[in-house]
C-alpha cells in the first residue's frame, strides 16, 4: 500500500470530497489506507465497485467466477457489450482501472466456499456483499462474524430491496439474527426466475456503497440495527430496528457455528444434486427426436404465463406454473409421458419431484430448460 499522504493529483481527483469538512483530508486519508472486499459483481456489485473505486479505497478485491453474460447489461453496468464471455472479475477490473487507476485492484476468479471464505476476507478492512443466493449469504456472514470483520448488506428482488449493516463487533445483529436458517431449496425464486428491476440495484447498491464509505472514514451514523426496506413501485423507504439476538448460532452468547460450512443446497437456482436418476431426464436433443414420432412426449411449461409469452418450445401441450402445480394435478394425466420444461431446468426439476411424489412416474426434466433448448435445437427460440 502507497502512503497515507494525498498527492497533487489525488487532491484534484478527490477535491469535492476534501472540501466537504465531515470528510476532508482525513476521511479521504482514511479512505487510501483502507481495503474492501466486493463478493459479486453483478447486480448489486456493479454500482458498489464504481462508487467504491471512484471514492478511492486504496484496495478493492473482487470476488466472482461468473462469465459476461447478454441478460446481465441491463442491470450490471460495470460490464459491457465489448466484455461479453469475460470473467466478470477481469471485466470489473478494467473498467475499475480506468475509473480511478490511483487504487489497487485484486480479482478472485473463483467461487467462495468453506474452504476458502476466511483466507480471502482476512486480509480486507471490510466486507461487502453484492451476492445474490443464499449460500453465499450465509457463508458470507459467519466468515464475517468469525473475524469479527462488518458486513455490508444488500439484496434485491424484482421491486423490492434491502439494506443493512451486520456487525456484531459494534453491538449489532448479523444476518442469523434476522434470518436463523436458510429456506428449503426452492421456497424462494431468484432473480433469474422472478426478474428484477434493471434501476434497483443501482439503488441499493450504492446505499451499501455509502454504508461502506461512512464506516470506514468513521463518519454518520451507520445502517447497524437497522434495516431499510425500499419499495421501488411506491418510491418509500421504510426501516425496521434490528437487535442481536443473544441465541444466535453464529454471534449470541453461546455460539454453536465455530467453522464454516456450505449450503449449496439452498440456493433455489438449480435442482439438487443426483436427486433425480438419468431415467428423470431428458436433454433438448433427445427430446427434439422424440417429437418427430408418431407417440410424441406431453410437453409440461410450468413456468409463469408472462414468460411463456417471450418464448416457448413449439408444440407444447399445457402450462401451468410450478407454484400452482399441487392443486392442479387433477388436469394432468398420469399415463402420459409427460416431459417438463422450464427457463433453466430448476422449476421442472423441482415439478417432476413434485409429480413423481403424486403419483406420475412417466415424467422426465428437460436439463437445461428452454435456454438449452434454444442453444442445442432452435436458435429461433429467443433466449432471457
Amino acid at each position: 500500500m502507497s502512503s497515507s499522504a494525498l498527492s497533487n493529483e489525488e487532491i484534484r481527483r478527490y477535491s469535492r470530497h476534501l472540501i466537504m469538512p465531515e470528510m476532508g483530508m482525513a476521511g479521504q486519508r482514511r479512505l487510501k489506507q483502507s481495503s474492501v472486499l466486493l463478493i459479486g459483481t453483478g447486480g448489486l456489485g456493479s454500482p458498489l465497485a464504481l462508487y467504491l473505486a471512484a471514492a478511492g479505497i486504496g484496495h478493492i478485491g473482487l470476488v466472482d467466477f461468473d462469465l459476461v453474460d447478454e441478460s446481465n447489461l441491463q442491470r450490471q453496468i460495470v460490464h459491457g457489450t465489448a466484455t461479453i464471455g469475460l470473467s466478470k472479475t477481469e471485466s470489473a477490473k478494467r473498467r475499475l482501472q480506468d475509473l480511478n487507476p490511483l487504487i489497487e485492484l485484486t480479482s478472485y476468479e473463483t467461487q467462495i466456499s468453506s474452504a476458502n471464505a476466511l483466507d480471502l476476507m482476512r486480509p480486507f478492512d471490510l466486507i461487502v456483499d453484492g451476492t445474490d443466493n443464499f449460500p453465499t449469504r450465509y457463508l458470507t456472514n459467519d466468515a464475517s462474524v468469525l473475524l469479527g470483520k462488518p458486513n455490508v448488506y444488500g439484496s434485491i428482488f424484482r421491486f423490492e430491496g434491502q439494506a443493512t449493516v451486520f456487525s456484531p463487533r459494534d453491538g449489532g445483529p448479523c444476518y442469523r439474527c434476522l434470518y436463523p436458517e436458510p429456506p428449503p431449496p426452492g421456497l424462494v425464486p431468484s432473480c433469474a426466475e422472478g426478474g428484477v428491476l434493471g434501476v434497483l440495484p443501482g439503488v441499493i447498491g450504492t446505499i451499501q456503497a455509502t454504508e461502506a464509505i461512512k464506516l470506514l472514514t468513521g463518519i454518520g451514523e451507520p445502517l447497524i440495527g437497522r434495516l431499510m426496506l425500499y419499495d421501488a413501485l411506491s418510491m418509500r423507504f421504510r426501516e425496521l430496528r434490528l437487535r442481536r439476538n443473544p441465541n444466535c448460532p453464529v454471534c449470541g452468547d453461546h455460539p454453536t457455528i465455530r467453522e464454516l460450512i456450505d449450503y449449496d443446497q439452498f440456493c433455489g437456482i438449480t435442482p439438487p444434486v443426483n436427486v433425480m436418476s438419468n431415467q428423470y431426464e431428458i436433454t433438448p436433443t433427445e427430446l427434439a427426436a422424440e417429437l418427430k414420432n408418431t407417440q410424441r412426449p406431453f410437453l409440461l411449461d410450468v413456468r409463469n404465463p408472462y414468460e411463456v409469452e417471450i418464448a416457448t418450445i413449439p408444440g407444447t401441450s399445457k402450462v401451468i406454473p410450478v407454484d400452482q402445480l399441487p392443486e392442479r394435478l387433477g388436469e394432468l394425466d398420469s399415463a402420459l409421458d409427460m416431459v417438463i420444461y422450464c427457463r433453466s431446468g430448476a422449476r421442472s426439476g423441482r415439478a417432476v419431484e413434485l409429480l413423481k411424489s403424486a403419483g406420475f412416474h412417466k415424467v422426465r426434466n428437460l436439463v437445461g430448460g428452454i435456454l438449452r433448448w434454444s442453444d442445442d435445437v432452435d436458435p429461433s427460440v429467443a433466449k432471457y
